[in-house]
């Protein structure tokens, strides 16, 4: 895994930016694919509000971030940049629902029924729709959440009344490895899910979009046929919060942590 400086200023952040975009399109001229086609959905959290400021001084207008409470935290103190998209990309409790729909953009975490009730439930209550994709846990690891792929069809037909919800595609994490191949074949399966999805896809789910790869493997996702990347180290610098903060075992539903 490469060593990444912190971006201490929206100068460090655009060289960041600058240098992920043109490995996106790089990986796109490898594969045949227009640069324009894969959106950078740099993600930011951990990161502080000066550094946030200093990202949409460089020219960032939508954010990335897993756990609700700090997404909103950070929204509401943010409030003045008012081009500036929270787009929820970590497992939503569904305790957590009724701050998520005040804020946030777009989901890219949807992985169960429960959870797709609770939202539709409170989206109707104010008046507005949702963007989400389906979660899959491409791995089958257990540290990964997501909908195992061989149940995400019903999952989507059960998805029917709710009328809130805007389905535009899947999204996946792929296992942390030195293997290429291994890596690769997490996004080529989903991928390839959502080439057989799209005959049987209720209507008015376009399951357009693939959300796969990060900071490490993001190129390999572009090649495999990724719409969006969602990249944070590569462009705010390394965190000292491991990934493992946000694992399934440290999830408590009940708790408000």
């Amino acid at each position: 895994m490469p060593i990444y400086p912190l971006a201490r200023n929206a100068d460090d952040i655009t060289h960041n930016l600058q240098q992920v975009r043109h490995c996106m399109a790089q990986a796109c001229l490898r594969v045949g694919r227009a640069t324009d086609s894969v959106r950078l959905l740099p993600v930011s959290k951990t990161v502080d509000l000066e550094r946030l400021r200093a990202a949409h001084q460089a020219g960032c207008l939508e954010l990335g971030e897993n756990k609700v409470q700090e997404a909103h935290g950070k929204a509401q103190t943010l409030s003045e940049l008012q081009d500036l998209r929270w787009i929820l990309i970590g497992h939503l409790q569904t305790n957590k629902v009724r701050h998520a729909v005040q804020f946030a953009s777009e989901f890219q975490a949807l992985d169960s029924l429960r959870l797709a009730e609770e939202l539709d439930r409170r989206l109707q209550q104010v008046g507005r729709g949702l963007p989400v994709m389906v979660q899959v846990n491409t791995s089958g690891e257990d540290s990964k959440y997501g909908l195992p792929p061989d149940q995400v069809a019903s999952f989507l037909q059960a998805l029917r009344p709710f009328h809130s919800l805007q389905v535009t595609g899947l999204m996946t994490l792929a296992m942390l490895s030195s293997e290429t191949q291994a890596v690769r074949q997490c996004f080529r399966r989903l991928r390839l899910l959502r080439d057989q999805l799209r005959e049987q896809a209720p209507a008015g789910m376009s399951l357009e979009h693939l959300s796969m790869g990060m900071s490490g493997d993001y190129e390999l996702a572009i090649e495999e046929g990724a719409t969006v990347v969602r990249v944070g180290q590569a462009i705010f610098g390394a965190r000292t919060i491991p990934d493992s903060h946000y694992w399934p075992e440290h999830d408590k539903e009940n708790l408000h942590v």
